[in-house]
């Protein structure tokens, strides 16, 4: 006696739990790709209406003189400038004996970028945080 089935077997899959797992992997990889931090250097740079919580001992002065285009740089204010590879050295002096060494940049809104980044790449030699100085708005 022969019997026959009435059901027949169906060769295809669902593609709903694939394209789940597509779904979820692309959350993830999303939300994972913001907390990637490509920041070189370690910047604490103060909101115009907050404070922050470091204390800088010393300051850099930036200031650009437009019409020769030049540069100086003062140390903690003082009227007489410092050429720029002195800087280093008179950081280190002033902040050896600090046990958190941080100082703050204060530059003009003219200065290019380069400037304050190669005073950023001293405090990254030598390990110290800076603290970059808006003014309140």
């Amino acid at each position: 006696m022969a019997f026959k089935r009435t059901t027949k077997v169906e060769a295809g899959f669902s593609m709903s739990s694939m394209t789940d797992i597509v779904f979820l992997l692309l959350i993830f990889f999303l939300v994972t790709s913001t907390l990637v931090n490509p920041n070189a250097l370690k910047l604490m740079l103060p909101k115009s209406t907050g404070q922050v919580a470091a204390k800088a001992t010393v300051s850099v002065s930036i200031k650009h003189y437009t019409d020769t285009d030049t540069f100086s740089y003062h140390i903690n204010g003082d009227q007489t400038p410092v050429r720029f590879d002195q800087i280093e050295g008179s950081l280190n002096a002033l902040l050896a004996s600090e046990p958190d060494p941080t100082f703050s940049i204060y530059a003009d809104e003219t200065v290019p970028i380069r400037e304050v980044v190669q005073v950023m790449n001293i405090a990254k030699r030598n390990h110290y945080k800076v603290i970059m100085a808006t003014s309140p708005e």
